[in-house]
């Protein structure tokens, strides 16, 4: 490795270049040098940050559950507008930072890997309840919260998969969602329909 090559780049630029590589390609399309070859780098510059793939994906696992879900709900957290906004400003704030733009990655990652799914379940877990939360500040009851908690968090999760972001659109096709998720039109009956079944 150069000295202008571990001058030039830093641990959360190998972070950032490893989402992109598990979430086009999975966790085995997670290679020491192919990802230095997309940074045009040489492959000693990962060691100057990391000590083996290893430490590689429990970063890429913990950036994921903190710097990718924490700060999220931190930011919801720490929202001055009223509990409706707070929700559209978490979910506005998902899109634009593709917060959850790997989510489907790990998830597949998890089905083959215990602790992974240990990380996924509870990072997701702490999303829903989150989510619920925000609802029932917004004034629904615990029911209602928790379904349109849910609701918000597997929408989030699909769009960003599908790539919403890249729709010239997509803020006009958030709010309308939003709007749905936020919306007690038709309230009664349709808790009286939810709880038939």
């Amino acid at each position: 490795m150069t000295k202008s090559e571990r001058n030039s780049v830093n641990r959360e630029d190998w972070l950032r270049e490893t989402l992109v590589a598990l979430r086009e390609s999975g966790v085995g399309g997670v290679k020491i040098v192919s990802i230095a070859r997309r940074m045009e780098l040489t492959s000693g510059s990962f060691y100057w940050h990391f000590k083996n793939l290893q430490d590689l994906l429990d970063a890429v696992l913990d950036h994921w559950e903190h710097a990718l879900t924490d700060h999220i709900i931190q930011d919801a957290v720490n929202c001055t507008g009223s509990p409706i906004d707070r929700i559209y400003q978490l979910m506005e704030q998902v899109i634009v930072e593709g917060a959850a733009e790997v989510d489907s990655a790990i998830s597949v990652w998890s089905k083959s890997d215990e602790q992974v799914k240990a990380i996924f379940e509870r990072t997701v877990k702490r999303r829903f309840e989150f989510a619920t939360w925000m609802f029932s500040q917004a004034g629904f009851g615990e029911a209602e919260a928790k379904v349109r908690g849910r609701m918000m968090v597997a929408y989030l999760m699909g769009e960003s998969a599908s790539g919403l972001k890249a729709d010239p659109d997509w803020k006009e096709t958030l709010k309308s969602h939003w709007s749905f998720l936020v919306s007690r039109t038709g309230e009664a009956s349709w808790l009286n329909q939810a709880n038939m079944k």
